[in-house]
């Protein structure tokens, strides 16, 4: 999901990003802190006992067997998925207004900034991370227990691979990706066709943050937590360059590379 969103930003758009790390880190703590936060102490404020009885919060065992109350999984996607559009949209807007070796620059700064805080910041666990993160169900009424649950974590983010590779290659088929080979070449040829250059390539990187930080809620939940140094600058950077080896404008050509280097590393 990262290569995928990262390919279309760079292959299509043409715009550096060394800070797609950040969005998945951002997407990944949000689901894991609102899935592993126990708001029992709270279940008789009215709103807390509005989204209990709406199953937004459900009940968990915690550490120590008792029962807590967090944020059901579907519930924390969308919440990350909302606030990683939120930050992308504020950063988008006055970085996109840059080019070249300033972008990266700017964009590896967000980057940095997100890593620092998530090491310094005692509540997010810093160095130690967020552990105890459930797996995401089949479907939001099905829920299943132990590896099965991971197994069928597993499946839905393969689906919803599939799922955003099919809206990307309809995408990058329509006018907006024609738009977006435009900017790519030449972003004043582009903008005198009637292009609006700034929308565009602001919109392309919501989707792709977004794209980014889902990959983050997934493997969140799937490996059970998460820690700080999926913010890294080398995280990012290895994002990039699984989109080059892939090649930069070949939606298929980056999932796949992406998908074997990721087998090759666990097997190795």
């Amino acid at each position: 999901l990262v290569a995928a969103g990262l390919s279309l930003l760079m292959g299509y758009a043409g715009q550096i990003s060394l800070g797609h790390a950040a969005f998945f880190a951002i997407g990944g703590y949000a689901s894991g802190v609102l899935t592993t936060i126990d708001l029992a102490p709270l279940r008789a404020r009215p709103l807390v006992a509005l989204l209990a009885r709406m199953h937004v919060l459900v009940p968990r065992s915690d550490l120590y067997g008792g029962e807590a109350l967090s944020f059901h999984p579907w519930a924390a996607f969308a919440v990350a998925v909302a606030l990683t559009l939120i930050v992308a949209y504020l950063i988008g807007v006055p970085v996109l207004k840059l080019k070249g070796h300033y972008l990266a620059m700017a964009t590896l700064g967000f980057g940095t900034i997100v890593y620092s805080v998530l090491l310094a910041t005692e509540r997010l666990g810093a160095a130690d991370g967020i552990g105890s993160v459930p797996p995401f169900p089949i479907l939001p009424g099905i829920a299943v227990g132990g590896r099965a649950a991971r197994i069928a974590n597993y499946y839905v983010a393969w689906a919803l691979v599939a799922l955003a590779l099919l809206v990307l290659t309809n995408l990058v088929e329509s006018r907006v990706g024609r738009a977006l080979r435009a900017i790519h070449g030449a972003e004043d040829a582009a903008a005198s066709m009637g292009v609006d250059v700034p929308r565009t390539k602001l919109r392309v990187f919501v989707l792709s943050a977004v794209l980014a930080a889902i990959g983050g809620v997934f493997l969140t939940h799937f490996n059970g937590g998460i820690g700080p140094g999926e913010a890294g600058i080398m995280k990012s950077v290895r994002y990039v360059a699984i989109v080059a080896v892939g090649g930069m404008g070949s939606l298929w050509g980056t999932v796949a590379t992406s998908a074997v280097l990721n087998f090759l590393s666990l097997r190795g």
